[in-house]
Formats: C-alpha cells, sequence, structure tokens
C-alpha cells in the first residue's frame, strides 16, 4: 500500500471552496440516516461544482474513490462474514469510515487534498 499522499493547496482555495469541500466530505454521514444518500449528496455536490473550482473537483474525487472503496470493502466484508470474519471486518470498516471522513473534512477546510488510506483510486486526483 502507498503511503497517504497530500496536495497542500491552501494558497489556491477560497473559504467558500474549502467550506463546500468540507461539506462534501461530511454529506457521507447522509447515509447513516437515508438508505444510499451517503453516495449521492457527495457525488451531486461534485458535479454541480466541479467546474467551477479545481479544488472542489479534487476534493470530490477524492470522496468518491473513498466512497467506491468503501463500498467495494462493504461487499468484501459481506462475503467474509460466512467465515465469521466479516463481522469484525465490518465494525473496522465502520470506525474507518467516521474516522477518514472527519479527517477529510477537517483537511478540507484547512485548503488541503489528501486522499483516504485504503482508498482504490478510481479518479485521479
Amino acid at each position: 500500500m502507498e503511503p497517504v499522499q497530500e496536495t497542500i493547496v491552501a494558497g489556491t482555495a477560497t473559504k467558500e471552496e474549502r467550506t463546500y469541500s468540507m461539506l462534501m466530505h461530511l454529506s457521507q454521514f447522509l447515509g447513516l440516516l437515508i438508505p444510499f444518500a451517503g453516495f449521492i449528496a457527495p457525488l451531486v455536490m461534485w458535479l454541480i461544482k466541479k467546474d467551477e473550482s479545481s479544488y472542489i473537483d479534487a476534493q470530490g474525487k477524492v470522496v468518491m474513490n473513498w466512497v467506491i472503496s468503501a463500498l467495494i470493502w462493504g461487499i468484501i466484508c459481506f462475503i467474509l462474514t460466512f467465515v465469521l470474519i466479516g463481522a469484525f471486518l465490518f465494525i473496522a470498516l465502520g470506525i474507518c469510515h467516521i474516522v477518514f471522513t472527519i479527517m477529510g473534512a477537517i483537511r478540507a477546510n484547512d485548503g488541503v487534498v489528501q486522499n483516504y488510506p485504503l482508498t482504490i483510486k478510481f479518479f485521479r486526483v
């Protein structure tokens, strides 16, 4: 696994872009209340603003990479429940999801684009 990469772009992101990006990261938590909202909300937020700001575009790619990766890890955990280890991995994945999302939101608000650990890169940042 490669180390976490980060690109500092604090000087180029406005306060509004940083706040929007932070909310895009935090919108993943909507999935705890409404099924699939944790995927749909950040996707819609990214698609609306990606052409207006390269910073928001980069943050959106980071978020979508993680959401898709977490879905794949969740499917693997589900399959592994049949050999009894999946339940523990589901708990670990849930903790990672909460921690990584909060870390991403904080870094986005600081003006830093940071890939989440354990992320499969579907979109290049």
